[in-house]
């Protein structure tokens, strides 16, 4: 199976999950950082995911900082799996799961997990992947 398979798999049985701020199970519903736990935790990943954050922006410098501490690879390339930290605008930061035609993300807007096809429709502010 290719780096990422897993991660966009499991990203992928969570669509049509019901949105829920700070959800962290598909039953009940996943916001961005939960979706970006399951994809990640599917690849391996058993580090810590950032937590303590408002629907608003947090702190981009300590969300940064939460990924680069933790057992993900900054990246500069773009592959299925990624996650991908994201400027939906000057008050608010997203996290989505790049798939092989766009991304998987939980939408708030929509109210559930959803798959987008094309490019990132927002500013990415960094790519990582699970080391492997």
């Amino acid at each position: 199976m290719k780096p990422g398979a897993r991660a966009v798999e499991a990203a992928r049985r969570a669509l049509g999950a019901r949105f829920r701020l700070h959800g962290r199970d598909p039953a009940t519903g996943l916001d961005c950082v939960g979706l970006a736990a399951l994809a990640l935790r599917a690849e391996g990943f058993a580090g810590e995911v950032p937590s303590g954050y408002a629907l608003r922006r947090s702190d981009t410098g300590k969300i940064v900082r939460q990924l680069a501490g933790s057992k993900l690879t900054r990246c500069y390339d773009s592959r299925p799996g990624d996650l991908l930290l994201c400027a939906v605008d000057a008050g608010q930061l997203h996290m989505a799961i790049a798939s092989e035609t766009g991304i998987i993300h939980a939408d708030a807007m929509l109210r559930r997990v959803v798959e987008r096809p094309g490019e990132v429709p927002w500013p990415v502010l960094g790519r990582w992947r699970v080391q492997t």
